[in-house]
């Protein structure tokens, strides 16, 4: 007879340093018998050879460093079971320097136990955790008054603590499934009902736990497949492209439309590739594996293919935002950090605060201008370059992100808004570098006089690398033969003093893209044709060339398979385009635009 699989559950511990959250897990385990055979029997021998009293914490504190600080530093996982299902349980560090462990601990929980000492009653991190949880969509949790048998299981204490809880809950949006109370140590109300508590006449714990319904899993969800990499084979004739990565929810057949955000390119999915094994014709939420496609398109990692035909994702460089700040250093404007969101990075910044909000008392505040650790605030972020995401409520995968400063995680949050393209911090720079640009007494007007041609950026770009190279030094040379002022510069000497921070190649590269725009500004402006060739550029890669470029225009020649999706290159060769003469096409372009004259002295 076949059995159904069991069902499974993340379920995250929360609440403030010593209120008893490990003896609360250390309890479960035990009483639902999870432990390994002998191991409860193994600690108390231990606890009695160095003269401690037991204590069901003990059971989960595996580091030795642990033990002797008497606080869990990290996040530990440990597993039980009841008659229904296996539990997965996250202890949530509790103390005030480790609420980043808490956050990416509890990042994917479906539900919370939040433990809270009778004794001490609401501390200022039971409040912070109950306001990150409503952050990170944990909307189902269960309130345990804990160490009911320190306060002789009297109920007016627990139902004060109940209601005061109760209302802080209800400003962050959370009605609490139930609360609870526990004595963890003695076992009151964990797995059993306890005669000491007479008064409550609700669930125990594991009935709670045992209650909670699994949401629906996310293969229900629209198709969101976070691009990692772009694989291609060579060996035994073999020319797959492989697009890999997760699929972090939704579900595709070979067959069906996929369009790539934010570029939009499209394709068909043509084959499911698994690794040393067939991949079968349908894939679904929660499995590694690569694609092949009908039509080949050329993206870069870091775009989020989504099935056509299914509600998108947002496509947008500015977010509305709730984010929980861990840095050392505050949040700032005008500094640039890197945003890491699914598989993109791209570079942030702090366009707008819009209030803080103090996690401990729920009181705002609009006038600060930084965000500080520990703060929790709703702000406007804006990237570089636009990137796809869903909001929050939509899809929990693609609508959460962090931020990293000096190769550490300094911030997480949920993006709540996409809000609409206006006025970047981009455009902004370049007013004010334009109003602020001090000219000389030379006009433009007096250097076409002189050098006999106007200045202009020519932009090569497309696949075929090294043709695009070799195009565009000849261009240089023959311009140069004809007396026109004109400068090739290598992409790869854009490289020089880049931050020591930046180490990932994409953004690197938009790095680069911004000095580049920023030194095509200055050499058109000196009068000069300036000249680059640069590896696959899209829509948006162009478009900020453009601005840091403007006033003056560019000509772009693309030479081999482009990567454009709205754009169209003022020309296009191919990957076998004879240089001279491309050279001479590109000639007639400058001729057209009055670039150069018809002839030269």
């Amino acid at each position: 007879m076949n059995m159904l699989p069991r069902g499974q559950m993340n379920i995250v511990v929360l609440g403030h340093v010593d209120h008893g959250k490990s003896t609360v897990i250390g309890r479960l385990l035990a009483d639902t018998h999870s432990l390994p055979e002998g191991k409860l029997e193994q600690v108390k021998a231990t606890c009695e050879r160095n003269a401690r009293p037991f204590e069901y914490a003990f059971l989960l504190d595996a580091l030795k460093d642990e033990q002797a600080q008497g606080i869990t530093i990290d996040t530990a996982r440990c597993f039980f079971k009841t008659a229904l299902r296996d539990y997965i349980i996250i202890d949530a560090p509790g103390h005030l320097e480790f609420l980043k462990n808490m956050v990416t601990g509890a990042a994917r929980a479906e539900a919370a136990l939040l433990v809270i000492d009778a004794q001490e009653g609401i501390a200022e991190n039971s409040r912070r955790h109950g306001y990150l949880a409503a952050m990170l969509g944990i909307t189902r949790i269960v309130v345990l008054i804990n160490k009911i048998d320190l306060i002789g299981y009297d109920g007016a204490v627990f139902a004060g603590i109940k209601q005061e809880y109760a209302d802080f809950l209800d400003g962050v949006g959370i009605v609490p499934v139930g609360f609870v109370p526990v004595s963890a140590r003695e076992g009151d109300n964990i797995a059993t009902n306890s005669a000491h508590t007479p008064w409550y006449q609700g669930l125990t714990v594991l009935e709670h736990l045992d209650a909670f319904e699994k949401t629906a899993g996310n293969e229900h969800n629209p198709f969101r497949f976070p691009l990692q990499d772009i694989y291609k084979f060579t060996a035994d004739n073999d020319d797959r492209r492989i697009f890999a990565g997760t699929v972090e929810t939704g579900s595709i057949k070979t067959g069906e439309g996929v369009i790539f955000l934010p570029s939009g390119k499209k394709s068909r999915i043509k084959s499911i590739e698994g690794f040393h094994t067939s991949g079968g014709s349908a894939i679904e939420a929660g499995y590694a594996t690569g694609f092949t496609l009908s039509e080949e398109v050329y993206v870069r990692p870091g775009e989020i293919i989504c099935k056509d035909g299914e509600e998108l994702p947002h496509v947008s460089s500015r977010l509305r935002v709730h984010i929980f700040w861990m840095g050392r250093s505050p949040l700032i404007k005008n500094r640039k950090y890197k945003l890491k969101l699914a598989t993109s990075r791209s570079f942030v910044q702090l366009a707008e605060i819009l209030n803080v909000i103090d996690a401990s008392d729920l009181t705002r505040s609009r006038e600060k201008q930084q965000i500080d650790r520990y703060d929790v605030a709703e702000c406007i972020l804006e990237t570089t370059r636009p990137i796809a995401f869903d909001l929050v409520s939509a899809n929990e995968a693609t609508g959460r992100f962090v931020i990293v400063d000096h190769y550490e995680i300094a911030g997480g949050g949920i993006i709540m808004e996409s809000i609409p393209d206006a006025d970047s911090t981009l455009k902004d720079h370049i007013r004010r570098r334009e109003t602020s640009w001090e000219k000389g007494d030379v006009t433009s007007s007096h250097r076409q006089s002189r050098y006999q041609h106007k200045a202009k950026f020519i932009l090569f770009t497309g696949g075929a690398d090294l043709k695009k190279r070799e195009i565009a030094r000849a261009l240089e040379k023959s311009l140069f033969e004809e007396n026109f002022i004109t400068y090739y510069l290598g992409m790869e000497n854009m490289e020089s003093g880049l931050d020591a921070d930046v180490t990932d190649v994409h953004e690197q590269r938009e790095e680069h893209l911004r000095r580049l725009g920023e030194l095509a500004r200055i050499l058109t402006d000196s009068g000069q044709i300036f000249i680059t060739a640069v590896g696959d550029i899209d829509d948006y890669d162009l478009e900020i060339l453009k601005m840091l470029n403007s006033p003056n225009e560019i000509l772009v020649v693309n030479v081999g398979p482009d990567n454009f999706n709205n754009f169209q290159a003022d020309l296009s060769v191919g990957e076998d385009a004879e240089v001279a003469a491309t050279v001479n096409r590109i000639y007639d372009l400058l001729r057209r635009e009055t670039i150069i004259p018809d002839y030269s002295i």
